[in-house]
């Protein structure tokens, strides 16, 4: 397989959303195909309008995966004034959409950054690394990584996952578990366990 890696184009952000909602369990917040598509581009709005770091990989012409990832004293050359009302205007109706569900995930991922940094001073954050359902296992992911690792080579980055996405696989490429917080998600009348990671890495 053949994969190119290279700045990502405009044309394939629904695409990169839509690898996300399979791999990030968007679906477990609401079924409502409306608040998916907006919570979609809202969180899509917020990672991409905050990265400083955009690497998309290519299989032909087909995006095969992303990785965003915010390093600390760069330039953030996609937040533009649009992206940044979406996300006020999203996260100020937020609480009453999700309430029990994003609010409580987000307060886990505070807890654990509070105390890793006591003993860490991360350079960056990998935000957002997604890749093509049907790609997963052939390297895509790993290929994207690499790349960061080229561009910001010895600095700590974290990222934020969960035991519903593959945070083995993490583990397999040298992260160190910094965190760990066990929550209940409510979500559509369901109550579901959850355990909450951060990971922590030189690369």
């Amino acid at each position: 397989m053949q994969i190119r890696l290279g700045a990502l184009r405009r044309r394939d952000f629904k695409t990169a959303i839509r690898f996300a909602r399979a791999g990030m369990h968007f679906e477990w917040y609401t079924k409502n195909p409306l608040l998916l598509f907006l919570y979609g581009r809202y969180f899509w709005c917020l990672e991409y309008g905050r990265a400083t770091q955009a690497i998309a990989a290519y299989r032909g012409d087909a995006l095969a995966g992303v990785l965003l990832a915010e390093a600390r004293g760069e330039e953030k050359p996609w937040r533009t004034l649009g992206r940044r009302l979406y996300v006020r205007l999203f996260e100020a109706a937020q609480g009453l959409l999700f309430r029990g569900g994003g609010d409580v995930y987000a307060r886990a991922n505070r807890e654990m950054f509070a105390q890793y940094e006591k003993a860490h001073a991360p350079e960056g954050e990998i935000t957002f690394l997604a890749v093509d359902p049907a790609l997963a296992g052939q390297g895509v992911g790993t290929l994207l990584l690499d790349e960061l690792a080229r561009r910001e080579a010895g600095k700590e980055f974290f990222l934020y996952t969960d035991d519903g996405c593959t945070y083995a696989f993490y583990e397999h490429r040298g992260f160190a578990r910094a965190g760990e917080r066990d929550i209940i998600l409510s979500l559509n009348g369901r109550r579901v366990p959850l355990r909450c990671f951060l990971y922590r890495r030189a690369l």
